[in-house]
């Protein structure tokens, strides 16, 4: 079975590397992957096989195909579910800590698409068998509500309103240091760090457009309790350019202090709202998840904590 993706090259991204531009638009795909898939014919621009050095231009189409694991069979399993609403195009669900969302090499059992396969067996298939149903996806360590889509026809009208910034998102992240202003934008872009391909940073090259919008709600000593919108939904967004402005998110193990906060396992990351149009009937649906509690106890112990947070 092959996964295809699909990428038109923007003005920005001319003159790079198709294996580096491919790294950067295939989020997940280490470089050295997607290099054996150039050697292995897998992917085309403007409809021929081309080498991974070639320097991409403004507007060349550029399609990748990426084979699905050999023998793969995920097995649903019987993991409960946090379901805050369900029918027959939609699920909206709040993931805990600690569940990775979909499969991947080496961890292919225990993740929400793992549940997701036992609670309902009619989910999209636009994203392959290691992602059914996925339109968007929260880190590991970060809790909060997600939308799945139960057939294609609403995964693509969920993923024309993300493109369209016509989704809400709101979350909440405590973070290091006294944010001075009570509110602001960040809009830096991101891409791959160039050190360190595990990694995302902010960066000039080879990098998208990404926006996150953030309130000050509380400044308990050297933290500050925020609340951000994102914009844009690129990987780690938050966590990047939390980092960026000098203030990375408590118990970030990847961009923040290495040291541990709290006790805690991963970042203090929550997303709490979630906001869009049903994809059949066009109205609006927003939800609200409360912090799991183990994020409550670190802002009762900073005597912050209100349950209207």
């Amino acid at each position: 079975m092959l996964n295809f993706f699909s990428f038109t090259v923007e003005e920005k991204d001319a003159g790079s590397r198709l294996d580096v531009y491919l790294t950067v638009e295939a989020q997940g795909l280490s470089r050295s992957y997607i290099q054996r898939l150039l050697e292995d014919g897998m992917v085309t621009v403007n409809g021929k096989e081309t080498r991974a050095g070639y320097r991409i231009k403004t507007g060349d189409a550029v399609v990748l195909s990426v084979p699905g694991p050999e023998g793969l069979n995920l097995a649903p399993e019987a993991i409960p579910l946090d379901i805050y609403y369900e029918d027959s195009d939609v699920l909206v669900v709040n993931k805990p800590r600690g569940m990775v969302v979909h499969p991947a090499e080496g961890n292919y059992g225990g993740t929400l698409v793992n549940a997701l396969l036992y609670h309902c067996r009619d989910l999209s298939g636009i994203n392959g068998v290691l992602r059914p149903g996925i339109v968007h996806r929260l880190d590991k360590d970060t809790s909060g509500l997600l939308v799945v889509a139960k057939n294609d026809e609403a995964h693509h009208n969920l993923a024309a309103q993300l493109k369209e910034r016509r989704v809400t998102r709101r979350y909440l992240a405590l973070v290091h240091g006294r944010v001075k202003e009570d509110s602001g934008v960040i809009d830096a872009p991101v891409g791959r760090d160039p050190r360190d391909r595990q990694r995302m940073a902010v960066t000039a090259r080879n990098s998208r457009e990404a926006v996150t919008r953030y309130k000050v709600l509380e400044r308990p000593g050297d933290y500050t309790l925020l609340e951000l919108k994102l914009e844009t939904g690129r990987t780690h967004q938050i966590r990047v350019h939390l980092a960026f402005i000098g203030h990375p998110v408590a118990g970030d193990p990847k961009y923040g202090p290495h040291r541990p906060h709290f006790g805690l396992a991963g970042q203090f990351l929550h997303a709490a709202v979630l906001g869009f149009n049903h994809p059949r009937t066009g109205a609006y649906l927003e939800f609200s998840a409360p912090l799991p509690p183990e994020l409550e106890a670190i802002l009762r112990e900073l005597k912050i904590w209100d349950s209207n947070v």
